[in-house]
């Protein structure tokens, strides 16, 4: 008896297609990795999709595992967020815009007609995510499964075949769109993992998988171009919490800095993708913008990524060797208390004291970065106001013959984070890039009394209050400190987070680092805490989450 088709999509189809999909691109990953020459020859697209599509799945899981029958709005929804927030590569990240265009529309509707419009969304948006759009890639490849799905019959099993024809067609089409996939004799790696989604959705909505096409793949061992041969060095990856108009600025920034670039998301989350040389200063674009987190940056010519991970546990095993050493590399940071700067002492930095109204001057610094008497200093002002007296004490040694890098902390939790990571046997560029990294990765809060009445972002404040600053700005106004720690710290962990750090002054309440290490015990299980004294003159009370 022929198979009943549905006419509609439910939840249970999505959570199918994500299953399916992932099955997809399990069997194919590594065949999509060995053609992936196209725009870097790193062999990871494969796995950049996979990694995306598990990132989706999961978070359709997560609505049945909450709810027996979920909403399809919500289902849709929650496909397309797990897609964003678990992006990987130029293809995965395309792939999660191409998942939210279709969820926009799908949302609405859940007939063949709804389908069609979905993909015709899918590829427009993301189309527009991509700062220099190239054909014969997998911008292509969505654009003919959109414009077959438009043609022809409204039914939803039609429709999905449909796009996966025009898809395949397009998919062959590609090495003669794209020169270095011709040279290399493959199709466009990010197409053909399209290719296996659409062939999913095929299985998901009639319950038959599309007939898989059994000749030997084309350019099964292409020849490689090397990825160190031209274009950028590294690939930044970053969510950013950000408003539109941010991040419209944010792109006319990495746009001139590197390639590759796509910016994918909305309602004030996005990911960010490109391919630059600096990605110190593709980091600081993302902190100016707003705020960068689960920052991934990998070196095309070493495997791996550097991360913002491990922070201040690890502060005192990182040293830094001393002028004469093979290293030839210190780091020299600001400190706004003794205890700080001890701790970042002990760990082989070169200290400057930050006083209470008395921030160093840029001889100051000067001078610190002579005394480290290394080849290459990497500098951490720790001070949001700092970050203009550091270029220039950074240029003036410059022209001594030392090299600098300014790492853009704006909170000491940042730099003890950045200081973390410091490994001066790595290369010093990848030694700066994983600092810068970590820094990125680092929420800042901070306790302060007010000395006097004023307004704030949270409103008005007395004398005497205590404010809670998060990210620099004032979030909170209390009248108790343990309360309003609490309050600022649970803020901070509602974005998530792995571990917190916590620096407190010598006049803080004795039992506050009790109290909110027994509370993040309580209510965050997965979360570390590791607690610093700041001694005299630091802030009443410093807060990093990673």
């Amino acid at each position: 008896m022929p198979q009943t088709l549905p006419q509609a999509l439910d939840s249970a189809v999505v959570r199918s297609w994500c299953s399916l999909a992932l099955e997809a691109l399990g069997r194919e990953r590594e065949e999509i990795d060995s053609i992936n020459v196209y725009p870097v020859a790193d062999g990871d697209t494969g796995t950049n999709l996979y990694l995306t599509v598990e990132s989706a799945s999961q978070a359709v899981e997560a609505v049945f595992a909450a709810i027996t029958v979920p909403d399809f709005a919500d289902t849709v929804r929650a496909m397309a967020h797990g897609a964003l927030i678990g992006a990987r590569g130029n293809s995965g990240t395309i792939l999660s815009q191409l998942l939210r265009g279709m969820s926009e529309v799908l949302a609405e509707g859940r007939d063949g007609d709804h389908l069609a419009r979905a993909l015709g969304r899918a590829s427009v948006s993301a189309r527009e995510a991509v700062a220099h759009p190239v054909e014969g890639t997998i911008l292509t490849v969505a654009a003919a499964a959109a414009s077959a799905a438009a043609e022809g019959s409204r039914d939803v099993a039609a429709v999905a075949r449909a796009a996966y024809a025009g898809a395949r067609t397009a998919l062959e089409a590609t090495p003669a769109q794209l020169a270095v996939l011709e040279r290399a004799g493959v199709v466009d790696a990010g197409g053909r993992g399209l290719v296996a989604v659409l062939g999913a959705l095929v299985e998901a909505v009639s319950g038959q998988a599309p007939v898989r096409d059994r000749r030997a793949p084309r350019g099964a061992a292409p020849v490689m171009e090397p990825c160190s041969a031209a274009g950028p060095a590294y690939e930044v990856i970053y969510l950013l919490e950000a408003d539109r108009a941010a991040v419209t600025r944010l792109r006319e920034r990495l746009d001139a800095l590197g390639d590759s670039l796509v910016v994918v998301g909305g309602d004030g989350l996005w990911n960010v993708h490109v391919h630059v040389d600096d990605a110190g200063a593709a980091v600081e674009a993302g902190i100016e913008a707003g705020r960068p987190h689960r920052i991934r940056i990998t070196h095309f010519g070493t495997t791996g990524a550097a991360g913002g991970h491990g922070a201040a546990g690890g502060a005192g095993a990182s040293g830094t060797q001393a002028p004469g050493d093979r290293a030839g590399r210190a780091v020299v940071a600001v400190l706004p208390g003794e205890g700080l700067a001890r701790l970042c002492a002990e760990a082989g930095a070169t200290t400057v004291l930050a006083r209470p109204g008395e921030p160093p001057a840029s001889g100051e610094l000067v001078d610190a970065i002579r005394r480290a008497g290394a080849r290459e200093v990497v500098l951490l002002p720790n001070d949001a106001a700092l970050r203009h007296t550091a270029a220039a004490a950074a240029e003036q040694v410059r022209a001594e013959g030392i090299r600098v890098a300014l790492v853009p902390t704006r909170a000491a939790v940042q730099g003890i984070a950045a200081l973390a990571v410091h490994e001066p046997e790595r290369r010093f560029d990848e030694d700066v890039v994983a600092m810068t990294a970590a820094a990125g990765s680092t929420r800042y809060g901070e306790l302060a009394v007010a000395e006097r009445q004023s307004f704030t972002s949270a409103g008005v404040c007395q004398a005497g209050d205590v404010l809670g600053l998060i990210d620099g700005d004032v979030a909170v106004i209390g009248q108790d400190v343990r309360a309003t720690a609490v309050t600022v710290l649970n803020r901070m962990l509602s974005a998530g987070g792995e571990l917190v750090t916590l620096v407190l002054a010598e006049d803080a309440p004795e039992d506050l680092a009790a109290r909110l290490e027994a509370h993040v015990r309580g209510t965050h299980l997965a979360v570390d805490t590791v607690t610093y004294p700041g001694g005299p003159q630091a802030p009443l009370l410093l807060i990093g989450v990673e």
